[in-house]
């Protein structure tokens, strides 16, 4: 899995290895993959997920170790919030952008294709399935904020490529589903300031906080192991709709 070193990556790590799964721990944080490995009993693979070739290195790897995977689940991502044009009337670089959809978007698709590749190598389990792909999207998604075009683009891209990689994937037994948390205590949101955190957690319906990184895990599990689900985006945010900014 993807984002292993922490927050929803971490959390899921632990909740599939209570559950008996093998765990390949992938971050670009080589310290904090080996951390959630050793914590797991599985293997760190650090890597950049945006590296076509390091994430083969990785999968080859985890697949030396663990043999080929049937589960992939993709939490890796980052967000560097600017607007369009910054206050002082210039546009932003374009390399901000392209950084945000690189990691979020283009990362999620290179994994998803190798590791799907690997599946469909598969025998086929007694059920016809082969493998299943739980990847991460976000709410801002669906209602991106001002200051957050780049990250809305990526995770709106994951959501649109749910449907038809489940459509296409089917005809091998592999099925594909989304998550798209609302606000979750994560290392991202850790860099604001507390009052701000607060702020946010009480802005949520109910229940009126931060969602924690084993509500997403305990969803991660249910998709993984819900045969019906394929080619879905759940949204796991407490009934929040983010407001324009």
């Amino acid at each position: 899995m993807t984002g292993a070193a922490s927050g929803l990556g971490k959390a899921t790590a632990l909740a599939l290895a209570s559950r008996g799964a093998k765990l390949a721990c992938l971050d670009i944080e080589a310290a904090g993959a080996r951390a959630t490995a050793d914590e797991t009993g599985g293997m760190a693979a650090p890597c950049d997920i945006t590296d076509p070739d390091g994430v083969e290195d990785a999968l080859a790897a985890a697949r030396a170790a663990h043999g080929p995977a049937r589960i992939l689940v993709s939490c890796a991502g980052i967000d560097t919030p600017g607007r369009i044009v910054g206050r002082e009337g210039r546009a932003t670089p374009l390399e901000h952008f392209a950084r945000v959809v690189s990691v979020n978007l283009i990362g999620t698709y290179n994994v998803l294709r190798l590791a799907v590749a690997d599946m469909k190598a598969l025998n086929p389990l007694e059920s016809g399935e082969r493998g299943v792909v739980v990847n991460t999207a976000s709410i801002v998604g669906y209602e991106g904020q001002v200051g957050h075009t780049a990250y809305a683009a990526a995770k709106a891209g994951i959501i649109g490529l749910t449907l038809p990689a489940a459509r296409e994937l089917s005809r091998s037994g592999i099925r594909v589903n989304t998550i798209a948390p609302g606000l979750f205590d994560t290392p991202m949101m850790g860099r604001l300031p507390e009052a701000v955190r607060e702020t946010l957690g009480a802005s949520v319906p109910f229940p009126a906080r931060l969602g924690r990184p084993e509500e997403y895990a305990e969803l991660a599990v249910h998709l993984i192991g819900n045969a019906m689900m394929n080619g879905e985006v759940v949204r796991l945010d407490g009934a929040i709709r983010l407001p324009p900014v």
